[in-house]
């Protein structure tokens, strides 16, 4: 039987090998040829026998007819045109030039055909996603991640603290707490290439809530520290206040420190003024939180009456009238 046989080549990355079909009547079915977005592919068809008439065509329109091109595509080219090899390039190959080509010719007054399938693949990416959001404790937060390719890609959503995956292109988290704030990232993937992944950081807000508190002895003339430990988002700030509710100023013999999670009183020389009991007060835009400890001297504790609990010895009055206040200079 008179035939032909057709086979693509393409560079060592892309997909698939390089393959061949060969010609017989029409209906033949077409072999699949698997090729990258942007690389370039040769179209060989080998003929084995001399022949009159030759044309390439894709779809119904004709590419080249024997020498003379057809198509104005510059990226279409003849590679060879002799009486065993009528082959062509496809530079930059585009998802458009996916479909069936066709090696048409003639030989002894018989048209003979053969037929290939040109797939174009495409990596995933991710074209669109979720800005980095901050959020309030208690709220519903809605992520999502577009992403395209050829084939279809999956898309899943990894928790980075925990590890756990969540399958499809948005992410859902109802009444989001404190501890679920972190990066959350997307992957895309089809096989064809390294999937495509970016993060998207939740911030999480919530008021302060004082972590570390202590009643502390100190010796007169001795250094001493007294320590308010604070977590909140965004970070609290502080102020202290003593006996009398009078607010603690730095002077020649104490200094206060604040940093981002505490505040410290760094006492450099304590007198006998500096005994007492002492109230941080954390606060942010969302709410406060107060504690109270004691400096006291060694021995002295015993039957003043003060405990070691948030708020001991401060009027519920005051507290109540300096949280308003201090939310309102916020």
């Amino acid at each position: 039987m008179d035939r032909a046989r057709i086979r693509s080549t393409s560079p060592p990355n892309l997909v698939g090998r390089a393959s061949s079909v060969h010609g017989g009547e029409f209906g033949h079915l077409p072999d699949n040829i698997t090729v990258l977005e942007g690389e370039r592919v040769t179209l060989r068809c080998r003929i084995d026998e001399e022949v009159t008439h030759k044309a390439w065509l894709n779809r119904s329109n004709i590419l080249f007819t024997g020498t003379d091109k057809w198509s104005l595509d510059k990226r279409v080219t003849l590679a060879n045109s002799n009486n065993s090899d009528f082959s062509i390039h496809i530079d930059e190959v585009q998802v458009s030039d996916e479909g069936p080509y066709t090696c048409s010719f003639q030989a002894n007054n018989k048209p003979r055909i053969a037929h290939v399938y040109l797939i174009v693949q495409v990596p995933a990416r991710i074209v669109n996603i979720s800005k980095n959001v901050s959020v309030n404790e208690g709220e519903n937060v809605n992520l999502y991640c577009l992403a395209v390719g050829r084939p279809e890609p999956t898309v899943t959503w990894k928790d980075q603290k925990y590890g756990l995956v969540s399958d499809g292109e948005f992410l859902d988290i109802t009444e989001i707490k404190r501890q679920q704030a972190e990066d959350y990232e997307c992957i895309t993937n089809n096989g064809v290439a390294s999937p495509d992944q970016r993060k998207v950081k939740v911030t999480v807000n919530y008021p302060p809530m004082i972590t570390d508190m202590k009643n502390m002895p100190a010796h007169l003339g001795k250094t001493a520290i007294l320590r308010c430990e604070a977590m909140a988002v965004p970070p609290a700030s502080f102020e202290w206040y003593k006996d009398d509710h009078r607010p603690v100023e730095s002077d020649n013999t104490l200094r206060i420190k604040n940093e981002k999670t505490r505040s410290l009183l760094l006492f450099t020389n304590v007198t006998e003024k500096h005994f007492g009991n002492y109230t941080c007060f954390a606060s942010n835009r969302l709410g406060a939180s107060n504690a109270s400890m004691l400096l006291f001297r060694p021995g002295a504790i015993q039957g003043r009456g003060t405990g070691l609990h948030a708020g001991m010895g401060v009027s519920a009055c005051f507290w109540f009238s300096l949280s308003a206040v201090l939310l309102l200079k916020v």
